[in-house]
């Protein structure tokens, strides 16, 4: 056993085996023994050649790897808990999720088809939403750091990331990030924004469908090459993904699509077109009766059915400015079953969205949906983790325990044991 595995990081995080070994780092199966958790345990490594002052912006640039996803909320982004100093050397203590990377399912099965990397791509959207809102950068968004637990997307590694708060770190002259995934701009030289993440994520999603990133070459020089030189490549296996690919592929930043465009596109991908939102001009609506006749439709000689076809005036119905929550009802009796369950989430209104999941050395994810207004879910698992993304538009209880409401927009996360 060498040194490393047998060393314990502030007397509480034990290394139990290597997971795996990356450019700038070994990622370790740690076991936290505070808290009697399994954790995962980022060393990274520094360079042998770094001054006294150039170790000092290492460790920088350490602290806010660690910060940078601790700042933020999303089961889309990898949880970080804590880092240390030890053995001369930085430590990130982060939430273990034991499973694949997308850029391990590419090597593994070939070409995703379209329908999950709409998915892939509509969650991983959603984590730099996240990011972006909170004015952090990933600038290294690329397959190896997007893991595959279930229905659940998770990006990790912002070991290049920045926010616009921070100074920048990285030293003049060396090229930081993935040039098979990094944007034109960046490698050009100009600072990164969040619109070079939205590039990344192009490469990303282009590689899952086809196999391999859109300018890869055989080394780093014509990559860069490749990329500041060739026209982006139509990739041949999109399907309806195609116009949200080659839309983030855009190499003029101003003209690539912006969050909610590449949103707008992804769900169209995902549910197909849209229909009309336009209010129909007359206030009636067609109403169809079905009603049973008994007496004998006399030219067949059978029993048949009447279609009564009428018109009624509709209502006016809500005002599209009323507040949702309204329409749907205030919190009434507990539904059937909440008394029983661990947790029950009924949604009071559209966009009651959760993220449901029994925790463990193995993550088994339970829900990842909207839930319709109106409609229920119940989970009687004795422990469960639950993020509700809006919790204005949802009524949770926790064993059988009615929780406040929160503000429109409000993630409130629940940790339930029973």
């Amino acid at each position: 056993m060498s040194q490393s595995e047998r060393l314990v990081l502030a007397t509480r995080y034990r290394l139990v085996s290597e997971i795996g070994q990356g450019a700038n780092g070994t990622v370790w199966r740690g076991h936290d023994e505070l808290l009697d958790r399994a954790v995962a345990i980022k060393e990274l490594r520094i360079p042998e050649d770094l001054s006294e002052n150039e170790r000092v912006v290492f460790y920088r640039r350490t602290l806010r790897e660690a910060r940078a996803p601790a700042a933020l909320r999303s089961t889309s982004i990898v949880e970080v808990y804590d880092v240390v100093i030890e053995a001369g050397r930085p430590w990130i203590v982060m939430e273990l999720i034991e499973a694949p990377s997308l850029e391990q399912l590419i090597e593994r099965s070939g070409p995703l088809p379209p329908e999950r990397v709409c998915y892939i791509g509509r969650q991983l959207l959603d984590a730099l939403g996240v990011a972006h809102r909170a004015g952090i950068v990933h600038r290294d968004l690329k397959p190896s750091n997007v893991l595959l637990d279930g229905d659940r997307v998770v990006l990790t590694d912002f070991g290049l990331a920045f926010s616009s708060g921070s100074a920048s770190l990285t030293k003049t002259g060396h090229f930081m990030g993935s040039p098979a995934y990094v944007a034109p701009e960046v490698a050009a030289g100009e600072k990164a924004t969040p619109r070079s993440d939205l590039w990344s994520l192009g490469a990303t999603l282009y590689a899952a469908l086809e196999g391999r990133p859109p300018f890869e070459r055989e080394n780093v020089m014509a990559t860069l090459s490749a990329l500041a030189n060739e026209s982006t490549p139509a990739p041949q296996n999109a399907g309806g993904l195609g116009s949200v690919v080659t839309g983030l592929l855009e190499k003029n930043p101003t003209r690539r699509l912006t969050h909610a465009r590449a949103a707008d596109r992804l769900e169209r991908a995902m549910t197909g077109p849209r229909s009309s939102r336009r209010a129909p001009t007359p206030k009636y609506r067609m109403m169809v009766v079905i009603g049973l006749i008994g007496a004998t439709v006399a030219s067949c000689g059978i029993g048949g059915t009447a279609l009564v076809v009428g018109m009624m005036k509709e209502g006016p119905g809500p005002s599209p400015t009323a507040d949702p929550k309204r329409h749907a009802g205030a919190p009434t009796a507990a539904p059937a079953g909440a008394a029983d369950s661990t947790l029950l989430v009924r949604a009071r209104a559209d966009g009651c969205k959760i993220f449901v999941s029994v925790p463990g050395s193995q993550i088994t994810v339970l829900a990842n949906e909207t839930i319709p207004a109106g409609s229920a879910r119940q989970f009687d698992q004795p422990k469960l983790n639950a993020v509700v993304y809006d919790s204005a538009a949802c009524e949770v209880w926790v064993n059988g325990e009615h929780k406040p409401e929160g503000r429109a927009g409000e993630l409130k996360r629940y940790t339930l044991h029973r």
